[in-house]
C-alpha cells in the first residue's frame, strides 16, 4: 500500500513539474523554429575566416612571437583574402584609427601621470598602518583600494604599482604575499567593470557595441552592475577565497636564496698563487666560455666587488662567488690554480653588503617591457645595469641553467644581486616591477591635486557628452605634459605597445567576422545547442563560454570575436542585443582561474609563487558565482 501511494504521489509530482514547464518549452521551441529558419549556408567566405580565427587562437596560446605582432599580420591577411573577407583597404586600416585604440592610449598616459603624481603610492603606503597583521582585514582593505581606483584609471598600472607594497607589507607583517596577490589581481579586475574607463576591454566594447547596434556605452551606463559584480567579489575574496588561497611563500623566510633554492648553484672559491689565472681580467678568464657559468662578486683584502667585473685583474687570494652548476665549475677549475672552498656557506647576508648598498632583489617582467621576447644577452641586460643574475622564475618552475640565452616573458621574475644605483634605474624604468622597498621622493598634495583634477575633467567631459571620450582623455594628456606630470618622453614609454597593436589587428578581423555572416553563422550553431532554454539561460551560457575563451586568450581579443557572435545570438532568438553585448563585455573580464589570460594575474604569478592550478581552485568558483549573478541583473537593469 505504501510503495502504491509513493508511485502516485511521484507520478502527480511529474505531471506538475511537466505542467509548470511546458510554457517555457513551449516558448523554447517556438524561438528555435524562429532562428532556424535564419541560419546562414556555410560557404567560402565563412570558412577562410573561420580559419583564421582559428589559426589566431592557437597562435595566441602557443605565442611564437608577441600576441602584438601576430595581430599586426591580420590585417594584410584580411586584404590579402579581400575576395571572400570582404574587407577594404580602409577598413584594414581602420583599428588604427578608431577611437577605442586612441582612447585606450590616452588611457595609458593619464595613469601614468596618476601614478607619477603619487597617489596611488600614497595610498598604498597607508595600508600598514590601517590593517597592521590582521590578515583579512588586509585582504579586504587591498580589494577595496584596489578595486576604486582601478574603476577610474587603467588596472594594470594600479597593479604594476601595487606588487612591491602588498609584497612588502606581507613579508613585515609576517603574512605570506601569496595570501595578498591573488586577491590585488582579482579586484583589479572586478573594479574596471565599474566605469568604461576601467579596463581597456571596456572601452573596445563600447566601440564595438556602437558600430554594431549604434549603442555605445555611457561612462557610468553599467556602474550599478559593476558595483553589484566587486561587491559579490569583495564578498566573496574576504569568505571562502581567503581560505582557498595557499601560502606559497612561507613568511619565517627572510632570504631569497633559499626561497629559491641557490644553495646548489652558488660556490665560493680562492685563487692559488700557481694559477694561471693570475694577471688576466675576469672578462678575459671567464667570459670566452662555452660553459654556463658567472662569476657574481669577488672579495679582496675585506672589500667585495660585484658587476662590472670584467676589468677586474685577477690576483692571488681573491675570493670569487661563482654561479654555476657544481659538475660545471668543477671542469672550469681543474688545473686552473682554484680551490674549492666548500665549508663556506654562501648566504644572503655574504652577498648583500649595505656599505656598498648591494641587495638581492626580485624583478617582475610586464607584459609592456621591453625585455618580453629577448633574451639577457639580446639586451645586454647586466652589463647596461650593471647587476648579477642568479635564477628565473618562470610559471612554477625555476632555471638556474643557461640563464643569458632564456627568452623571457611577461610574468617572469629575475633574482638579481644590485647596488642601490641599478635599483634605482630599474624602479624608473616602466619595463620593470621591483620587488623590493625601493625610497622614493615625497609626493606633493598639489600635485596630486592637479592629476585627479585632469582625471575627474575627462570624466566630466566624456560622461556630459561635451565632446568624445576619446578627444577627452587626448585632452587629458596634453595637461598631463603640460604640467609636468608626465615628460614629453614618458608618453611613449608609458603607453602598452602590444595593447595598441593587438586593437588595431582585431578590429578589422571584427568587421570581416559580422560582414561575411561568420558571426551569424557560429551564433546559429551555438543556438542549436542552447536555444531550447530561456534567453537569460542562454545568456548566461554565452557569459561562461566568453569566460572559457578569456582564460585562454586576452581579453581584448576576446571581446572582439564574442560581441558580434553574441549580438547575431541575440536577434535571431528576438533578445534584447545590448544585453549581450554588457554580458560579453563583463565576461572578458572575468578571467580569474588561469594566470595567462589576463595582465594582472600574469604579474602576480610569479611573486606570489603560484601554481597554475591555485587560480583554477580560487577563480573558478567564483567565475561560476558570477555567471548567475550578471545576467539575472542584466534581465532586471536592461532586460531581455
Amino acid at each position: 500500500m505504501f510503495m502504491q501511494v509513493k508511485k502516485i504521489v511521484f507520478i502527480l509530482l511529474i505531471g506538475m513539474l511537466l505542467a509548470c514547464l511546458y510554457p517555457v518549452i513551449s516558448q523554447a521551441a517556438d524561438n528555435l523554429n524562429n532562428y532556424t529558419e535564419m541560419i546562414p549556408k556555410f560557404n567560402t567566405s565563412i570558412a577562410i575566416v573561420g580559419s583564421i580565427i582559428i589559426l589566431l587562437l592557437g597562435l595566441f596560446v602557443w605565442e611564437p612571437v608577441p600576441i602584438g605582432i601576430i595581430a599586426l599580420a591580420v590585417p594584410v591577411i584580411l586584404v590579402a583574402l579581400n575576395l571572400w573577407t570582404k574587407v577594404s583597404n580602409e577598413q584594414a586600416l581602420s583599428g588604427f584609427s578608431n577611437s577605442a585604440t586612441v582612447t585606450i592610449m590616452a588611457m595609458f598616459v593619464l595613469s601614468r601621470g596618476i601614478q607619477n603624481s603619487g597617489a596611488v603610492q600614497l595610498l598604498g603606503n597607508k595600508l600598514e598602518s590601517f590593517t597592521g597583521d590582521n590578515q583579512k582585514k588586509q585582504v579586504g582593505t587591498i580589494t577595496a583600494i584596489t578595486g576604486f581606483i582601478a574603476s577610474i584609471i587603467n588596472n594594470t598600472p594600479v597593479v604594476a604599482a601595487f606588487v612591491p607594497m602588498v609584497t612588502n607589507l606581507g613579508r613585515r607583517t609576517k603574512v605570506s604575499p601569496s595570501k595578498l596577490l591573488i586577491p590585488l589581481s582579482y579586484a583589479s579586475m572586478l573594479g574596471g567593470t565599474i566605469t568604461l574607463l576601467g579596463t581597456s576591454t571596456n572601452i573596445l566594447a563600447s566601440q564595438v557595441s556602437a558600430r554594431l547596434i549604434n549603442h555605445p556605452f555611457g561612462m557610468f551606463e553599467f556602474t550599478k552592475l559593476g558595483i553589484i559584480v566587486f561587491g559579490v567579489g569583495f564578498i566573496y575574496l574576504v569568505t571562502v577565497g581567503y581560505y582557498l588561497i595557499p601560502e606559497r611563500i612561507k613568511v619565517e623566510s627572510k632570504s631569497l636564496l633559499k626561497d629559491y633554492k641557490m644553495e646548489k648553484f652558488l660556490t665560493e672559491v680562492k685563487i692559488d698563487d700557481n694559477s694561471p689565472l693570475l694577471g688576466k681580467s675576469i672578462g678575459e678568464a671567464f667570459k670566452n666560455l662555452d660553459k654556463d657559468l658567472d662569476v657574481i662578486q669577488m672579495t679582496r683584502e675585506g672589500e667585495q666587488f660585484m658587476e662590472p667585473l670584467d676589468v677586474k685583474t685577477i690576483r692571488a687570494g681573491d675570493h670569487l662567488v661563482i654561479r654555476a652548476a657544481k659538475e660545471t665549475l668543477l671542469k672550469f677549475i681543474k688545473n686552473k690554480g682554484i680551490s674549492l672552498l666548500l665549508d663556506i656557506k654562501i648566504n644572503q647576508n655574504q652577498l648583500e653588503d649595505s656599505v656598498q648598498g648591494q641587495k638581492i632583489i626580485e624583478v617582475v617582467i610586464p607584459d609592456n617591457s621591453f625585455m618580453t621576447g629577448q633574451t639577457i644577452n639580446n639586451v645586454n641586460f647586466l652589463e647596461r645595469y650593471d647587476a648579477s643574475l642568479l635564477a628565473i622564475k618562470h610559471n612554477e618552475k625555476i632555471s638556474y641553467k643557461n640563464l643569458k640565452s632564456f627568452r623571457l616573458k611577461s610574468g617572469n621574475v629575475l633574482l638579481l644581486l644590485v647596488t642601490d644605483a641599478t635599483l634605482k634605474r630599474l624602479d624608473n624604468n616602466m619595463s620593470f616591477i621591483i620587488e623590493d622597498d625601493v625610497e622614493r621622493p615625497n609626493y606633493s598634495s598639489s600635485k596630486i591635486f592637479l592629476a585627479l583634477g585632469i582625471l575627474l575633467s575627462v570624466i566630466i567631459l566624456a560622461s556630459m557628452n561635451i565632446i568624445s571620450i576619446a578627444i577627452a582623455t587626448l585632452g587629458g594628456v596634453i595637461a598631463m605634459v603640460a604640467t609636468n606630470l608626465v615628460k614629453p618622453n614618458e608618453v611613449y614609454e608609458a603607453i602598452n605597445w602590444e595593447v595598441v597593436f593587438l586593437l588595431a589587428g582585431l578590429i578589422p578581423l571584427g568587421v570581416a567576422i559580422e560582414q561575411t555572416g561568420t558571426a551569424q553563422f557560429i551564433a546559429s550553431q551555438l543556438l542549436q545547442v542552447t536555444g531550447i532554454f530561456p534567453p537569460v539561460v542562454i545568456l548566461g551560457i554565452f557569459y561562461y563560454f566568453t569566460v572559457l575563451l578569456t582564460n585562454i586568450i586576452s581579453n581584448n581579443a576576446t571581446a572582439v570575436l564574442m560581441i558580434p557572435v553574441a549580438v547575431n545570438a541575440a536577434e535571431q532568438i528576438g533578445a534584447n542585443p545590448f544585453a549581450f553585448v554588457l554580458a560579453v563585455t563583463f565576461a572578458a573580464s572575468a578571467a580569474f582561474s588561469s594566470p595567462i589570460g589576463y595582465q594582472t594575474n600574469l604579474m602576480i604569478y610569479g611573486p606570489g609563487g603560484y601554481r597554475f592550478r591555485d587560480f583554477i581552485r580560487v577563480g573558478a568558483p567564483l567565475e561560476i558565482i558570477l555567471a548567475i549573478i550578471v545576467p539575472l541583473f542584466i534581465s532586471i537593469f536592461w532586460g531581455i
